[in-house]
């Protein structure tokens, strides 16, 4: 089940969970069965509740679609860089070659006109607008996006480590313009940290108001 989204309203104590798979339930339910789930996982996630439907055609070139997705939009340095300038008695931040950064400050590192005046015009919406819009290439184009919600998040990993990084939610309208390219783009996701519960594109008709909790068609 991947890419997946963990929908959770504020102070809720329970959510719904949003998966991509091409397995029907019966399918899903007999492949958790062998693992045993433990009674607390089983409470988190009861596998009797679990619902499935068929994936919607809607990989049709032209087609326009409501989205919304949560992201994690970084990038990779691809040679060493001085960080921005550190305030007054502390030292200069410095990025190492291959160090994965938040898409807005890699936009104002590779920027070499670093001045508060240069960067007036550009905001963290329109550098993750743009993230988005190269992820998905020639699979659709953006029609308009928003920043619907950000945060930075701990991604951890089994081994305890983590690394901490943008989260955010964009809502917006985009058209098909390759069917092929962009199912494949709903079937793997957008971006890194997939397994971090990132990427899934939830789909909606055009112009309808994301429901609370988040929603697909």
């Amino acid at each position: 089940m991947q890419p997946f989204r963990l929908a959770v309203a504020p102070r809720a104590r329970a959510g719904t969970l949003w998966a991509y798979t091409t397995a029907d339930a019966d399918t899903l339910r007999d492949t958790a069965a062998p693992v045993a789930l433990s009674e607390a996982a089983e409470a988190a996630l009861p596998l009797s509740h679990l619902k499935t439907k068929p994936m919607p055609e809607v990989a049709v070139a032209e087609r326009r679609l409501g989205f919304d997705v949560r992201v994690r939009p970084v990038v990779r340095l691809a040679s060493a860089i001085e960080g921005p300038p550190a305030p007054h008695g502390k030292p200069q931040s410095r990025f190492k070659a291959g160090s994965e950064v938040d898409a807005y400050l890699g936009a104002i590192l590779r920027d070499p006109d670093r001045t508060a005046s240069a960067q007036a015009g550009r905001s963290r919406e329109t550098v993750y607008a743009a993230w988005l819009a190269d992820h998905l290439h020639t699979a659709a184009e953006i029609e308009d996006v928003r920043l619907a919600a950000f945060r930075r998040s701990l991604a951890a990993r089994g081994n305890g480590h983590g690394a901490e990084g943008p989260d955010a939610i964009l809502h917006g309208t985009l058209v098909v313009r390759d069917p092929e390219a962009f199912f494949d783009r709903l079937r793997r996701g957008i971006g890194r940290h997939k397994a971090y519960g990132y990427g899934m594109l939830l789909l909606r008709p055009p112009g309808n108001p994301v429901p609370k909790g988040g929603g697909a068609c």
